[in-house]
């Protein structure tokens, strides 16, 4: 049987109440995401620059207070970041407004050096010209030609070309930071006790209070001493978990190119996301 009821629904009693309507097997917490889910939300939207149109990312964040773009340097796209409260249609409008930024903004990314043969890539800052040895055992090693060019050779079918290099450059990252951080370490008497390669957009390294660290492994595309740099910034991390003038002095005591590699990444750094991506 089916019944009516012609009286108000009682959605305050709901919500203070949520236990009233659980069906077998629902937690009170369950019920109320049921009961109060936000509508699904396109996850991108599509804003006209001139003659121009860019598909936007939106991400809603819980902790954001306004609205914000940025420009993800591998992904080559913009993307929207919302508060919880905010609505699709102020996103738009946020969005639209800064038409002329984001145009300009991924107008001026650099050109993509995919991983293939030909892209001349720079291995620990020296550049390294691809070549594919199709004939030849092995996955991935250097060379240098009798002219001085030295070369990043790969075996195996081309179609892996790709993939090998990218393994072989995080191999070599983790190789390299892993020394340089235990080297730290030790001058620092702190312990390292996990360290993990990435491929990290918004920040080149980071340091948890429990000894964890986390590196991009593109700055194994940077010069050696940028790399120490990075290293020697994330264990200081490891004495002082700020950036206090007393962690500055953490780092200025154990690396001695602090100046130096910041302002490389301030000029080079960015140049970093363009390898190994297509247009």
């Amino acid at each position: 049987m089916i019944c009516f009821c012609a009286g108000r629904f009682p959605s305050r009693w709901i919500w203070q109440n949520p236990g009233g309507l659980l069906l077998p097997g629902m937690t009170e917490m369950a019920t109320r995401a049921l009961l109060y889910r936000r509508p699904a939300e396109p996850s991108t939207l599509l804003v006209k620059h001139g003659s121009q149109v860019f598909a936007i990312r939106l991400r809603r964040h819980r902790r954001a207070r306004r609205y914000t773009l940025r420009i993800h340097p591998t992904d080559r796209e913009a993307i929207l970041t919302m508060p919880p409260r905010g609505t699709i249609a102020e996103a738009r409008d946020f969005a639209q407004l800064h038409g002329g930024w984001i145009a300009a903004r991924l107008g001026r990314l650099p050109k993509a050096a995919p991983f293939q043969p030909g892209t001349v890539l720079p291995l620990r800052g020296t550049p390294h010209r691809i070549v594919h040895r199709a004939g030849e055992r092995g996955t991935v090693w250097t060379e240098m030609r009798d002219s001085g060019e030295k070369v990043l050779c790969v075996a195996g079918g081309p179609e892996h070309t790709d993939r090998r290099i990218r393994d072989f450059l995080k191999r070599e990252a983790r190789k390299d930071l892993q020394k340089s951080a235990q080297y730290h370490a030790e001058a620092l008497s702190v312990r390292v006790k996990r360290l993990s390669i990435r491929d990290q957009s918004s920040r080149w390294g980071s340091c948890t209070s429990a000894g964890s660290l986390s590196f991009s492994w593109r700055l194994i595309l940077a010069p050696p001493y940028v790399l120490d740099y990075l290293a020697a910034h994330e264990v200081a991390h490891l004495v002082e978990m700020n950036h206090s003038p007393r962690f500055w002095r953490v780092v200025a005591r154990i690396c001695p190119s602090v100046e130096r590699a910041k302002r490389w990444l301030d000029t080079h750094g960015n140049d970093l996301h363009r390898y190994g991506i297509e247009d």
